[in-house]
């Protein structure tokens, strides 16, 4: 695991752009995780703004979302079928048969869970997965006590996560309480992982998440066991960080990020 700190919450998502677009540019039939929230939205307003400007080409990528309510339809507002739709695929030239979201209205939600797991295996297993981390820790929709093993799957979501995400809501009373999340093991099995965390808020769970023991409490700690996962923080989200200054150095003298220290500096 490496943690990258950037001086503001920009160049943070500068640089997972970035990282996202060398990625894809090497291999255009990437996989993708896809992750949702605030988080997640100036991410991809740059990516949209990179394939504009700079012909960042989507056509051959594939996509596979983290998670999706339970009972509320793709068309709602509050859906992950609707952020998705409208804040990233249809500003871009992916083929939309190559999205992938769970079904949160499916009538068997086990079998949803198990065919979004056989899908993802259809197509190799996920190249480059991209999360941010929640207040409680969690990523995807993997609440405390999460097994580390655990796979796609329903989950019940925390009163944590219901107040942070209710506002989202046209009619905050619509919040679903439950939800379709790829597991920990899931998550686990991407070939890289990139955690965005940006923000003050974000500090003390990002240091816990990352410098904190294992435990199944924070679902986000058990990418310190991913043999390639990277955490790109802001300087405010990293003010809890006891190694920082090592962070720092590791950015500014390894070799393997030299090609995106200089497109940093552009």
């Amino acid at each position: 695991m490496q943690v990258i700190v950037q001086p503001t919450s920009k160049d943070a998502v500068e640089l997972v752009s970035y990282i996202i677009a060398e990625r894809l540019r090497k291999k255009p039939h990437l996989v993708l995780g896809l992750a949702t929230g605030r988080t997640m939205v100036p991410l991809y307003q740059r990516l949209v703004e990179m394939h504009k400007q700079e012909n960042l080409d989507f056509s051959l990528a594939v996509t596979f979302n983290l998670d999706e309510y339970i009972g509320i339809s793709s068309e709602h507002p509050g859906s992950y079928h609707y952020f998705m739709y409208n804040t990233f695929f249809r500003h871009i030239n992916i083929d939309l048969r190559n999205t992938h979201i769970p079904n949160g209205m499916a009538k068997d939600i086990a079998k949803e869970c198990k065919e979004y797991k056989e899908k993802i295996k259809d197509f190799g297993g996920i190249d480059l997965q991209l999360l941010s981390i929640g207040e409680s820790g969690h990523i995807g929709f993997n609440e405390p006590l999460s097994s580390m093993f655990s796979r796609t799957r329903e989950k019940a979501l925390s009163p944590i996560t219901i107040e942070q995400n209710k506002h989202l809501f046209p009619n905050p009373e619509e919040m679903p309480k439950r939800a379709i999340t790829m597991g920990v093991g899931t998550i686990l099995e991407a070939n890289e992982c990139i955690a965005l965390v940006t923000g003050k808020h974000k500090s003390k769970i990002l240091a816990e998440s990352v410098e904190g023991p294992f435990t199944a409490m924070i679902s986000a700690t058990a990418l310190q066991l991913h043999p390639n996962c990277i955490f790109v923080a802001d300087e405010e989200a990293a003010t809890d960080l006891k190694q920082k200054e090592y962070y720092r150095w590791i950015f500014e003298n390894e070799p393997e990020w030299e090609l995106f220290r200089q497109k940093m500096k552009k």
